[in-house]
């Protein structure tokens, strides 16, 4: 399948994906149950969205503030010019204190999410790290005071 063909999904199939997304570790066999089918179906099932590249791994979620991460910014991002991208990439992935990167349309070339330990890291990695950058133009930050709402996006709906 190409990255810009898309995958239908029927009904089994968004319910497969449900439950996988509410908890990952969710077994085949617990999952067949619930659906009352075979624990062969799901893992048929399972396997060809993930060559289909509709399930990418399992995901861990981790409460970065627990570890002393407290300070949770989003930084846009100008570039000199949007051929930087490619150039700025790289550098950008070798910054452990990023955890996002979105290339947008809008305000910024670039829209990241930082995690650092209190504001005066979050400074530090801005002068230090970040606008260092020679193809970074400019940077606007703001910071995260709360993130009430955190789950994934809701599945399409599927016509029966």
């Amino acid at each position: 399948m190409k990255d810009s063909e898309t995958y239908h999904i029927d009904k089994v199939d968004r319910e497969i994906l449900s439950r996988l997304l509410a908890d990952s570790r969710k077994s085949y066999q617990e999952i067949a149950r619930e659906l009352i089918v075979s624990g062969g179906t799901i893992h048929v099932r399972t396997n060809k969205m993930k060559e289909a590249g509709v399930i990418q791994g399992s995901r861990l979620i981790v409460d970065f503030q627990k570890l002393g991460l407290e300070v949770t910014a989003f930084v846009g991002i100008n570039l000199g010019s949007a051929k930087d991208y490619q150039t700025v990439l790289p550098k950008l992935k070798k910054l452990p204190e990023i955890t996002e990167v979105h290339y947008t349309t809008g305000g910024y070339s670039l829209f990241v999410k930082v995690v650092t330990s209190s504001t005066r890291e979050l400074h530090l990695f801005l002068i230090e790290k970040l606008q260092v950058i020679k193809e970074i133009s400019s940077t606007e930050t703001l910071i995260s005071l709360d993130n009430p709402v955190r789950r994934d996006p809701s599945l399409p709906k599927v016509e029966e």
